[in-house]
């Protein structure tokens, strides 16, 4: 019997046929960042643990999910890892945001501390909203990759509260919708391009992440079609979740499986080099994916997805209506307001095509 594997990627190119085409399965699983305990690196918080093992697992699938998302972001989904070869600068920086010291934008130092104000001590586990919440705080310190992190909460997905978030601009343009002159509104809308060019961008790249509880103590199977029509969506990014106290990076599924990523396995931690290179064979997994039946999956997650543009949001909010996840799951999407819409319309026939 022949089986199609389905993983994550950009159109839907992520179809695979298991027995046929394993080799582009692995290159697809090993070009992913693979994030695992690790041991012997500096002390969080300078006298904490040095070693995140037994605790630290929800924390690393964090950082896969974000990682993916980094990967997106600068080098593309298509992008591929091969070992042995020189690398592009934009992956060795993504690397370093992740390298296990306390000046990484999000290395297990900082997501442990900053998990201390969501009220979990250090060395405490994390469940899929926890970690969230702190990537979302921790995105804001990002000044490189810019990324905007939302966190929808109450199955809720407000497309006017995430559209005004990527883009800043829209504020400054929403003054303008009370002006009684074209004058006025290019006045303003001049005023919004004199801020800086990175805040002025027609777009800044989304991450949402959608906590999701799929039953009560174990999933309700009315949620597994849904769950799997969630990595066929182009802009996913994955399923962070696993067992009560032991999380897994789902990226795919198989039949009834469920294709993950494990970062239960405790690894030296890795120093940069004096260059800033990274040896970087041990972020990538390369033994064939761990699998696990849909049904043992704990009904708490987290799913994410990215978004580069603003019309790759918009065909996901049509998408997940399409696939009715919306029914199935209870998201609901809000739309955006007349007034907000119209002020968007004007200023975008009005702005300069050079800037866009």
């Amino acid at each position: 019997m022949e089986y199609t594997l389905i993983l994550m990627l950009d159109f839907f190119e992520g179809k695979y046929n298991a027995l046929t085409e394993k080799e582009d399965i692995l290159s697809d699983v090993t070009s992913r960042l693979w994030f695992t305990y690790r041991k012997n690196f500096p002390p969080i918080g300078g006298t904490g643990p040095t070693s995140d093992t037994g605790w630290g697992c929800m924390l690393r699938c964090g950082q896969m999910i974000l990682g993916e998302a980094l990967v997106c972001r600068h080098l593309g989904r298509d992008w591929r890892w091969a070992r042995g070869q020189k690398q592009r600068e934009e992956y060795i920086s993504i690397l370093n945001a992740f390298i296990d010291k306390k000046d990484s934008y999000y290395s297990i130092h900082q997501i442990a501390q900053m998990g201390v104000g969501e009220g979990k001590p250090i060395g405490q586990w994390y469940g899929p909203n926890t970690v969230a919440q702190v990537l979302k705080k921790l995105a804001v310190f990002d000044t490189w990759s810019r990324l905007v992190v939302h966190v929808a909460m109450d199955n809720t997905v407000v497309i006017e509260e995430i559209k005004r978030l990527c883009m800043p601009w829209l504020d400054a343009a929403g003054a303008c919708c009370d002006t009684e002159t074209v004058g006025e509104l290019n006045g303003c809308l001049e005023g919004a391009c004199a801020l800086a060019e990175e805040e002025t961008a027609l777009w800044r790249p989304l991450v949402l992440l959608i906590p999701l509880r799929l039953g009560l103590s174990d999933i309700n199977e009315a949620y597994i079609e849904p769950l799997k029509q969630c990595f066929m969506l182009p802009q996913s990014l994955g399923v962070i979740g696993g067992k009560p106290n032991s999380a897994h990076y789902f990226i795919g599924y198989v039949g009834e499986e469920l294709i993950y990523l494990d970062p239960h396995t405790t690894q030296p931690a890795v120093e940069p080099c004096e260059d800033s290179q990274v040896p970087d064979e041990t972020y990538h997994c390369q033994h064939p994916p761990c699998r696990m039946h849909i049904c043992e999956l704990d009904p708490s997650i987290a799913a994410g997805f990215f978004f580069r543009t603003e019309d790759e949001f918009d065909d996901w909010c049509m998408r997940i209506r399409r696939v009715r996840l919306c029914k199935h799951w209870g998201l609901c999407l809000y739309g955006y307001p007349n007034s907000v819409a119209h002020c968007c319309k004007i200023l975008l026939e009005i702005q300069p095509k050079s800037s866009i």
